[in-house]
């Protein structure tokens, strides 16, 4: 797909593919010339209100119809799509609302009262419209009159290369978040190249999107790719595995896309349960490190495929994922997909050779434009035209990428370096453990040592000092973790990663089970 704007490349699929599903939903669903039609209506309404090129709009909204055709209806009207998170408090929303200077917030009736708290005396917050049943507060006006209202359809005059059509803010794991900019060709360079890459089939395949929009990996491959390309995408109010195995039922949904903490509890599904996924052809799974034995225990059981990959909000997001057509590789995030660039550099700037670790840097036209208003952070971020990912990894001889921790989550012990992943991987293959993180702490001894936080499995029961021992056999003696937490639960993010920076704040808050050793 040549340069152009998201609106223009998705009026082309949506003439070509005019009356297929666009969105399959449990009872019905809407063709390509539906979601035009309203997407069309929506733009216009929100151009009569003053809304164009340059403009920010808030999208606050679940998985749903809604949410795209209220993306592709912003976008039409020349305006920058905010979606925000639905985890979040009212004080962080209003700081992405103060940040981004939202003219306008799209909110689902069911958020309206944290919507209400969020935007509170924000006077550049002209327009808000309520997404559902019901009569909007006043002063606000609702979905329904959008698309009622007549109106004609802007026709903004679009620069790909430079024009924002969305800002996703990072989940800032150090101070604030930050919002990354990605313009009309970020977006359709990410798009074509996840087609390529993942092998999709127009007017065949359909996406079972459970993942929130408001996310990168969701929004580009679950909801974009399919809407330019003539796929179907059959999205997941909120996850609940019965739920998404109907939903696999009634839409016969094709490709699934998951985080790793999802596919370790479809492992607890019933048997009865695997042959609803018959219509399967591969899963996907990003967002975070998937373990070789999360992701071998799945396709044992259900015989499915998993194709990890990776990629960072910041480059659109997508930049690496194992071939459907092999070989895919366990513990790896594959190779680059098509017009990506990857490679991996020294604390210094120079290339290392293969099998060596350092930072993971991207290039490509799916590399965002900046952050927002973040100069400081962007001199940080790149280097020339390669952007600087934050993960350490290495590469094969074969050219497929390893990632072995986040650069900040490293642990410094005795001066050598400890990735808690290769921890993790081995807490995992514990006969009695669902889930592990590993992070660090200062120690005035040895600098810092590994804390491990684990949760037990269904009807099991762990015990702290005997899942020591069993690291004992498979770790270095610098890598043990010195003590082992036996928790209930660990703390997530919207997209289901774990939030280490909540273990480190608990760490140092509880003693914990002391197990010197």
């Amino acid at each position: 797909m040549g340069m152009g704007s998201i609106p223009a490349a998705f009026r082309r699929a949506a003439a070509e593919y005019a009356t297929q599903p666009a969105i399959r939903l449990l009872e019905q669903h809407l063709t390509f010339t539906q979601i035009d039609q309203a997407s069309d209506r929506i733009a216009a309404g929100l151009a009569a209100q003053g809304i164009g090129l340059g403009h920010r709009v808030g999208l606050y909204c679940g998985n749903g119809p809604e949410f795209a055709q209220a993306y592709l209806g912003i976008l039409k009207a020349g305006a920058t799509v905010v979606p925000i998170n639905l985890l979040l408090s009212p004080g962080e929303i209003r700081y992405i609302l103060q940040d981004a200077e939202v003219h306008a917030l799209l909110y689902q009736q069911t958020l309206l009262e944290r919507a209400n708290a969020a935007r509170e005396g924000l006077p550049g917050l002209r327009l808000g419209v309520m997404i559902g049943p019901g009569a909007p507060p006043s002063g606000d006006s609702s979905l329904e009159a959008l698309l009622a209202a007549p109106g004609l359809v802007p026709a903004p005059a679009f620069d790909p290369a430079q024009d924002v059509a969305a800002i996703l803010y990072t989940s800032g794991t150090t101070g604030q978040p930050k919002g990354a900019q990605l313009t009309h060709r970020n977006l359709l360079a990410n798009a074509a190249g996840v087609r390529q890459a993942l092998e999709l089939r127009p007017g065949e395949d359909v996406l079972l999107v459970v993942l929130p929009l408001f996310h990168a990996f969701a929004a580009t491959v679950g909801m974009l790719t399919p809407l330019l390309y003539g796929l179907s995408l059959a999205p997941v109010p909120r996850f609940e595995p019965a739920l998404v195995v109907d939903t696999i039922e009634a839409t016969g949904a094709t490709i699934f896309l998951g985080v790793p903490s999802m596919y370790a509890l479809f492992l607890r599904l019933p048997a009865a349960q695997i042959p609803r996924w018959r219509s399967i052809r591969f899963c996907v799974s990003g967002g975070a490190a998937l373990p070789v034995a999360v992701l071998e225990g799945f396709e044992q059981r259900f015989g499915i495929p998993i194709l990890e990959g990776d990629g960072p909000t910041e480059c659109g997001p997508v930049t690496c994922v194992n071939p459907l057509e092999g070989p895919r590789k366990p513990g790896s995030v594959g190779r680059p997909i098509p017009g990506v660039a990857m490679r991996i550099l020294d604390d210094r700037d120079a290339e290392l050779p293969d099998g060596e670790i350092g930072e993971v840097c991207v290039r490509g036209a799916s590399v965002m434009k900046g952050y927002l208003n973040r100069p400081e952070a962007d001199a940080e971020a790149f280097f020339g035209d390669w952007f600087r990912t934050g993960d350490l990894g290495y590469r094969d001889s074969d050219g497929y990428f390893f990632l072995v921790d986040r650069k900040k989550d490293m642990l410094i012990v005795n001066g050598v370096n400890v990735y808690p992943r290769v921890l993790e991987e081995v807490l995992h293959r514990h006969p009695g453990i669902a889930e592990a993180a590993v992070v660090g702490e200062p120690h005035p001894l040895h600098g810092e040592v590994p804390i491990a936080y684990v949760v037990a499995k269904e009807n099991m029961t762990l015990d702290a000092a005997e899942v020591r021992a069993w690291c004992r056999g498979h770790l270095g003696r610098h890598e043990l973790p010195r003590r082992v937490v036996v928790r209930e639960r660990l703390p997530r993010n919207a997209a289901g990663k774990i939030l280490k920076r909540e273990l480190r704040r608990e760490g140092e808050l509880e003693r914990g089970i002391d197990s010197r050793g």
